[in-house]
């Protein structure tokens, strides 16, 4: 991947170059390729502004901290916004980068590990930016909750917006392992480089946006069904839950959960322990002649703590989601049986080759 040069006495020169290619002309129009991290999207202002004049009346003086709280992010994306833009044409005095040779080297890495030293500066100080936000906006959910007088409907759009941007830190691994697959089109893969850029651009990511609703409902169906651990049975009732859903999980749920990769990544999800984890305990239990246990008694049949309670808390969410993601990756790697991709993986491609083949039927029928 390329690295960024951070001489102190290396001068950065701008230069708009065009990546029409990589977008329809309609999103040109509407400004996708501009610059700069979205520092609150419009949506998130309102809520911001609701609270302040909420606070303003019932507990005026938790505004001051707020206040200084939502100047400390957007200081720290001005910092990063000092950075060069990866959506544009960069000359320095020893090299020049332009955004389709930053696509170009995404898709062709090929060595393992962690890529921290081999992103670029805006990319990692990003990350930070998000976080911050993330921290940010349950901070203002608890505020909503406990020292305003909003009803309950009002404040869980507080508790909504954390965890959609919780989703979009998220997205960026995913991402990342989808332009990693080699056995998906390099088209595709060029796409979602040029995505990857662009989140790591704004810090914002519009497919996300708009799937976000979904996961979280999949999230909360997960939280209240009841698995069986021993016949190990659970899949078909979250399968009832989806049918009440999104339009696109429930597509995604008939197409997709006959790949053995897909329902093994399901599996993971909804038992809250690793597919080898999984396989023990059949095992054991089959052995045992134990016809079924609650979640509280699977440690103790494991021989290990395993965390399958699951709190309504955005960063069990995430917590929970990196440990199926780096257990994937190393099967990946080792080539060991089980999945090689998390379930949001598979869901979030869906989505996207789902788009993709919807505009290059738009596209066609333009012609």
């Amino acid at each position: 991947m390329v690295k960024e040069m951070e001489d102190k006495e290396i001068t950065f020169e701008y230069t708009p170059v065009s990546i029409e290619s990589f977008f329809d002309k309609s999103e040109i129009q509407a400004g996708a390729i501009s610059t700069g991290i979205t520092i609150l999207t419009k949506h998130q202002e309102t809520l911001v502004k609701q609270l302040l004049d909420s606070l303003h009346r019932t507990s005026p003086d938790r505004v001051e901290h707020l206040e200084s709280r939502l100047r400390q992010v957007e200081k720290l994306a001005q910092d990063i916004a000092l950075f060069p833009s990866l959506l544009e044409r960069t000359v320095t005095n020893t090299s020049v980068r332009t955004p389709e040779e930053l696509i170009e080297s995404l898709i062709s890495y090929h060595e393992e590990g962690d890529t921290l030293l081999q992103l670029p500066s805006k990319a990692t100080l990003g990350k930070s930016f998000l976080v911050t936000k993330i921290h940010t906006f349950f901070s203002m959910y608890k505020l909503a909750r406990d020292f305003t007088s909003m009803d309950e409907k009002e404040v869980k759009k507080y508790l909504d917006e954390t965890i959609s941007i919780m989703l979009t830190l998220m997205a960026e691994d995913v991402y990342m392992d989808i332009i990693r697959d080699e056995s998906i089109s390099k088209e595709l893969r060029r796409e979602m480089a040029l995505s990857l850029i662009i989140l790591w651009e704004h810090r914002s990511d519009q497919t996300i946006d708009d799937i976000a609703p979904v996961l979280q409902s999949v999230w909360q169906a997960r939280r209240k069904i009841a698995p069986v651990f021993g016949t190990m049975m659970g899949t078909s009732e979250l399968m009832q839950v989806s049918m009440q859903m999104d339009v696109q999980w429930v597509q995604f749920m008939k197409s997709r959960l006959s790949d053995p990769d897909v329902s093994q990544a399901m599996e993971e999800f909804l038992f809250g322990i690793s597919h080898e984890q999984i396989k023990r305990l059949k095992e054991i239990l089959r052995v045992q002649g134990v016809k079924n246990i609650g979640r509280d008694e699977v440690s103790s049949y494991l021989g290990e703590r395993v965390k399958t309670d699951i709190a309504a808390d955005y960063r069990d969410f995430y917590l929970l989601f990196t440990v199926r993601r780096d257990n994937a990756r190393v099967r990946a790697r080792l080539h060991f049986d089980g999945p090689k991709h998390t379930l949001e993986d598979h869901f979030i491609r869906f989505v996207i080759e789902q788009n993709a083949a919807r505009q290059m039927m738009d596209s066609a029928a333009s012609i």
